[in-house]
């Protein structure tokens, strides 16, 4: 079950916006094009909100601060293109992660344990660069087909 703040975003004017960048997502030119105009700042909280991330563990993530985060979205700012990528990045990896392991719960919990097939890494700890969400998007999609579960 989505969290307080997932719910409000899937509820009114935010859930269009949100269900549209689920399917930007699952498309890499979508994600990247969508990226280079940049995404609302909100989106960042959304996303750490269905991730079950505190906002400064979503900083940290984007390295920034948690003050600059509250800042671009109280003035309705995009993030730059790098935050636009990852953020929506993390976005796909909790959809599949949720499919993978049938909970947002139970992927939280993954996340943060360490992966046999990322050498015994924290999934968590390789979210802070794009080729560490891709890799751990490898890992999941190893996981669902059974190579490394």
């Amino acid at each position: 079950m989505p969290s307080k703040g997932a719910r409000k975003a899937l509820s009114g004017k935010d859930s269009t916006e949100l269900l549209n960048f689920e399917a930007v997502v699952r498309d890499s030119y979508s994600l990247v094009m969508a990226a280079r105009e940049g995404i609302f700042a909100r989106m960042a909280f959304e996303v750490a909100d269905l991730l079950q991330l505190h906002l400064n563990q979503m900083a940290d993530i984007l390295h920034t601060t948690t003050k600059t985060l509250q800042n671009y979205r109280q003035s309705k700012k995009r993030l730059s293109p790098a935050h636009s990528e990852q953020t929506l990045k993390l976005l796909a990896l909790q959809m599949k992660g949720k499919e993978v392991f049938g909970t947002a719960d139970a992927f939280r919990r993954w996340l943060e344990k360490p992966a046999y097939g990322l050498d015994g890494q924290l999934p968590l700890v390789l979210l802070e660069t794009s080729g560490g969400i891709d890799l751990v998007m490898e890992e999941l999609e190893r996981i669902a087909y059974g190579d490394l579960a």
